[in-house]
């Protein structure tokens, strides 16, 4: 595997950067100072051609842009700009390999492979990988980066329209489509929403899951539920408390709703309970992870809490006990006031609170104008939680702090 197919052949930037002096360029800038840059590029242009200097300075960058993203192995990687933003971060793509091994999958058929990422994470897990991308210079990267990180044979880099791909053979299908203005390999940065205006469309994704035994469709996580096909289970992923995605998985749990929270790897899955009804503020405060709250789920918090919501539309969840949920972040809540940012300002000064950290539900206040208006003069040290919401649909101020662990 990992062979060459047509116009998918590299050339030009990524074709120089891989060659021998391209690579010792590569090196040589690994750790460099963007600040430094324009020195830098002018002393290396001394000594090699003036293009290969840019591309190798181009490739820099969009390395340490996508260290976030894959950590170590982004020193070793080849990016598109596209790629770096549509990419999905190592930890995502290792999750989701491990749950196609987990169902027994051997041959996966990835389809909007952009720059490899995916591809990488299913081959990691010993599952063979056809990866197919319309865009040459993703494909490249692709292939580039399947040879760097050393899985170059389990995985074969196709540049094709994924329409054409033959995947017969294939026990499942993982696509990842353009949600961008544009589509991917275009120059667009707009966020796509309409699931059909996906480059290829949700229909046409759904469409090709049906041909295998399991299937994986990534979507925006703000997809409407009522857009997610009855016979797919939806998968909402959060990494650090960030949601990244959500997933449509075929040939597992038909209607289920699920929200998994990285690095812990915890799952928690919809049981169909119904909303608690809203009550008073209680001693604590939980904050559900945004994966939860997109897959629906803050009523599933709400019952190992033994909680209630603060107002019927808000995802925040008040108790009188501290239980501790790996799926939500608990505060002791200290006062609760009408809104009111005169009143707010003057017990903060009475508290001699120098520094806040705002988060709001419910609010059209910014976080960082109340921050300004609050015009706070205490040590920075001492610090305490804003939360700008609705209680019983009165705008409310809750001050708070993080509840220690249990």
């Amino acid at each position: 595997m990992g062979r060459m197919h047509g116009s998918d052949t590299p050339d030009g930037p990524l074709a120089a950067l891989l060659a021998p002096e391209g690579q010792a360029l590569l090196a040589e800038l690994r750790d460099h100072d963007p600040a430094d840059e324009l020195a830098l590029a002018t002393r290396l242009r001394r000594t090699h051609p003036a293009p290969l200097v840019s591309a190798a300075l181009g490739q820099a960058r969009l390395r340490q842009r996508a260290a976030a993203k894959f950590g170590a192995d982004a020193a070793r990687m080849y990016f598109t700009p596209d790629g770096v933003e549509q990419a999905t971060r190592t930890a995502v793509a290792a999750h989701r390999a491990a749950r196609f091994a987990a169902l027994g999958v051997d041959r996966v058929a990835d389809l909007c492979c952009g720059i490899g990422g995916d591809a990488v994470a299913l081959a990691r897990a010993g599952i063979a990988v056809l990866a197919v991308d319309r865009d040459p210079a993703a494909a490249a990267a692709a292939r580039a980066n399947a040879a760097a990180l050393e899985v170059a044979e389990l995985v074969d880099v196709r540049c094709g329209e994924v329409g054409d791909v033959d995947i017969s053979g294939y026990d499942a299908v993982f696509v990842d489509p353009a949600r961008r203005v544009g589509g991917r390999g275009g120059s667009g940065r707009g966020r796509v929403f309409d699931p059909e205006a996906y480059s290829p469309p949700l229909s046409w994704a759904v469409e090709v899951a049906g041909r295998v035994s399991h299937a994986a469709l990534k979507v925006a996580p703000g997809i409407p539920h009522e857009a997610v096909p009855d016979a797919a289970e939806a998968e909402w992923v959060s990494d650090a408390g960030d949601v990244k995605e959500a997933v449509l998985w075929f040939g597992t749990e038909p209607g289920a709703r699920r929200a998994t929270l990285l690095p812990a790897g915890v799952s928690l899955a919809g049981r169909g309970l119904p909303d608690p009804p809203p009550g008073p503020v209680g001693r604590y405060l939980y904050e559900p992870d945004g994966a939860v709250v997109r897959a629906h789920l803050v009523a599933e918090v709400a019952a190992q809490v033994g909680g209630r919501l603060l107002d019927p539309t808000i995802a925040y969840v008040t108790a009188d006990d501290r239980v501790r949920s790996p799926y939500a972040t608990a505060y002791e809540i200290t006062d609760t006031l009408p809104f009111s940012v005169k009143k707010l300002r003057a017990l903060l000064r009475a508290r001699g609170v120098g520094s806040v950290t705002v988060k709001k539900r419910g609010s059209a206040v910014e976080p960082e104008e109340l921050r300004r208006k609050l015009k706070l003069t205490g040590p920075s040290a001492v610090s305490c939680t804003v939360f700008l919401t609705r209680v019983a649909g009165a705008p409310t101020v809750l001050l708070g702090r993080p509840a220690p662990a249990t």
